[in-house]
C-alpha cells in the first residue's frame, strides 16, 4: 500500500479550490472594488490563508474576468480585486 496521494485527486482539489475563491471574489467584486485580507475571509471559503494567498497569485496570472492586485502589506498581505 502507498503512502503517497493520486495526483490526479490532487489537482482537481486545487482546481475546485480556485474556482471556489474565484466565484467567491467575482460575488465580492460586483459592486466594484473590493479589498480583503486572507485571514478574514478563510473561514467563508473554508480555506486556510496560506491557501487563499497562493491561490491569489494564481488567479492574478489566469482570471480574465477578474482584477487581482496585490495592493499592501502591513501585518498580512491586503489584496484588491475588481471584475474585469
Amino acid at each position: 500500500m502507498s503512502a503517497t496521494a493520486d495526483p490526479s485527486t490532487d489537482s482537481d482539489d486545487s482546481a475546485s479550490k480556485e474556482e471556489r475563491l474565484k466565484q467567491y471574489l467575482l460575488s465580492k467584486a460586483q459592486d466594484g472594488e473590493h479589498y480583503f485580507k486572507s485571514k478574514f475571509i478563510a473561514d467563508e471559503v473554508d480555506l486556510s490563508p496560506k491557501e487563499i494567498g497562493a491561490l491569489m497569485v494564481k488567479l492574478r496570472d489566469s482570471a480574465s474576468d477578474l482584477t487581482v492586485e496585490k495592493w499592501s502589506y502591513t501585518s498580512a498581505t491586503t489584496w484588491r480585486i475588481e471584475a474585469a
